[in-house]
């Protein structure tokens, strides 16, 4: 299904890769008319209900529904998607990268999941390690 032709989030299949995930997102954004990331459709792409990434932003569950451009929400959407864009760079796959997020501790940052960490507000921390992993694996 083409993302042009999605009416409502609740539509939404996540892509297997992570270009496609941010094409679909810049789609939606268009179709709204409105620059952030659709909170709905990254629930969706995760497996995730409001009110866990409403936990995971610090914000209100109305928030996520009613005020989508929040500060704080898009923040958090924004590291979220800048975390797994960099894991994706690594493989390639989105569905991998969106696994890894959720689920798969670290040992170098105490076995906390890439979710907790950005939650805590260190996505630059996990960037710059998911880098250092790749500039190992390149060379």
């Amino acid at each position: 299904m083409s993302v042009e032709a999605i009416i409502e989030p609740s539509d939404y299949v996540a892509p297997d890769t992570f270009n496609q995930f941010l094409a679909d997102l810049k789609a939606r954004a268009r179709q709204t008319k409105s620059p952030i990331i659709s909170p709905r459709m990254f629930c969706l792409a995760l497996g995730m209900d409001v009110q866990t990434l409403a936990s995971r932003a610090h914000v209100h569950r109305v928030t996520v529904n009613r005020a989508q451009g929040a500060e704080k929400l898009q923040t958090y959407l924004r590291d979220a998607v800048r975390v797994m864009g960099a894991a994706a760079d690594i493989n390639g796959n989105f569905q991998d990268a969106a696994f890894w997020f959720r689920n798969e501790p670290i040992s170098a940052f105490n076995f906390r999941t890439p979710e907790q960490l950005v939650r805590e507000g260190r996505a630059e921390d996990l960037l710059n390690y998911v880098q250092s992993l790749h500039a190992g694996a390149a060379g």
